[in-house]
């Protein structure tokens, strides 16, 4: 069974995001970009099915620039056979990258996608469930267990009431959460491995699908400053102020 992970490229969860001076998006510039985090876990995920002898080929694939093909490298040195790149420099949103997933899912046979609930930079949490409804797949959301046999996955989710178990039918769409695993520290010599495995690079073009944005950004902001916090002396002027002051969100 051919396991299909979607890894995208984002700005590091440890730098500090900036607005461009025109408010027209993010300032990248000299900015440390990595793996999404919940990617990565679906790598992780991904792998360990192949380990367990449930997968024969975990195949990573990113969709932008030419330079997340350095993602993909990440992705295949944690333990990724090969990679596909579809190189694009549009702007791409949730829905395209969908559409571009499901043309790799289907021209690579695969039987189960695996992808991050979110991605830490817009997170729309929205091309899992586009991808799903595309390919008419099974789908099961923020996975922090997985069970998978020869017909089917057994997924643990959370939810509200607490701890929610889907059986899915394969084909299907899965998408991790935190809590599914801890992703794998990557060493220097699968670091070099990773360099001398595959990585087929497409142009939307190929597989005929159209990325043109359907949505445009009008600006974008930082969020206003929090002021700073006032003590009261007693829990009567805290009930006063609360009443007076406070205001409803």
């Amino acid at each position: 069974m051919k396991v299909l992970v979607a890894v995208k490229r984002v700005v590091d969860y440890n730098v500090k995001v900036r607005v461009k001076t025109d408010g027209s998006g993010i300032d990248t510039a000299g900015v440390k970009m990595s793996m999404n985090p919940f990617d990565e876990i679906a790598v992780e995920e991904a792998v360990r099915l192949k380990e367990r002898g449930l997968a024969s080929e975990v195949i990573a694939v990113s969709c932008g620039l030419a330079a997340c093909g350095e993602t993909l490298r990440t992705a295949m040195a944690i333990g990724a056979d090969r990679g596909v790149l579809v190189e694009t420099d549009t702007e791409l949103q949730p829905l395209a990258v969908a559409k571009l997933l499901q043309a790799v899912a289907t021209r690579e046979g695969a039987q189960l996608v695996i992808l991050g609930k979110q991605a830490i930079d817009d997170d729309s949490n929205q091309t899992g469930q586009m991808l799903a409804a595309l390919l008419g797949w099974s789908q099961a959301t923020f996975a922090s267990k997985v069970e998978l046999g020869a017909a089917g996955a057994n997924v643990t989710r959370e939810v509200d009431g607490g701890l929610e178990t889907l059986a899915v039918k394969l084909p299907a769409v899965i998408t991790t959460d935190l809590r599914l695993n801890e992703p794998r520290y990557v060493t220097l010599p699968n670091i070099m491995k990773a360099k001398k495995k595959q990585v087929d690079i497409l142009k939307p073009g190929d597989l005929g699908v159209d990325v043109a944005p359907r949505l445009k950004t009008l600006k974008v902001a930082e969020p206003p400053k929090r002021g700073a916090g006032v003590k009261v002396p007693d829990v009567a002027t805290l009930v006063s102020r609360l009443k007076t002051e406070a205001k409803v969100i």
